[in-house]
């Protein structure tokens, strides 16, 4: 009966797309999203806090590395539950939000590298200070994205 109502109405699935389609699908209720959203964000704090701790440890750089990562991504992860991640990655690659987006992935990227392939200690922890700060100041921070490009464009000019 139900079908048959969505096709009289002109909402039937077959005339819905394909990402409609998984979007409904995976349809979760707030109460779902927001446990979710906690869990990955302790997650993520948890292996930001083990990370750093795990610094301090003779050859802890590559813990660090990982864990921090890991965290930082949790972190991420936790706030697709609350936007849903279609929504999340349009706001990640908005215009005011590109650089920030880029930069961080690029640091996920050369914070593994450093530490897991380069075996650059300096260059690993660097690359979390970036990767905290392009997380937090270039996306939220007004005109620090302004501030970046002009010192950046004076460097190279």
């Amino acid at each position: 009966m139900e079908k048959l109502r969505r096709v009289l109405s002109g909402q039937d699935d077959e005339e819905q797309g394909l990402t409609a389609q998984v979007l409904d699908a995976s349809s979760l209720s707030f109460n779902t999203r927001l446990k979710w959203f906690a869990i990955c964000f302790v997650c993520g704090v948890f292996f930001s806090i083990l990370g750093t701790g795990l610094l301090w440890l003779p050859g802890g750089i590559k813990l660090f590395a990982v864990f921090y990562t890991l965290g930082n991504l949790a972190a991420l992860a936790s706030t697709c539950f609350l936007m849903g991640p279609v929504k999340q990655l349009k706001k990640m690659f908005e215009a005011t939000r590109l650089l920030a987006t880029i930069v961080m992935l690029l640091c996920f990227i050369f914070t593994l590298c450093a530490a897991l392939w380069w075996h650059k200690k300096g260059l690993a922890v660097l690359f979390c200070i970036l990767q905290f700060l392009s997380m937090t100041c270039l996306s939220y921070i007004p005109y620090a994205r302004d501030a970046v490009i002009k010192c950046c464009s004076s460097l190279l000019s």
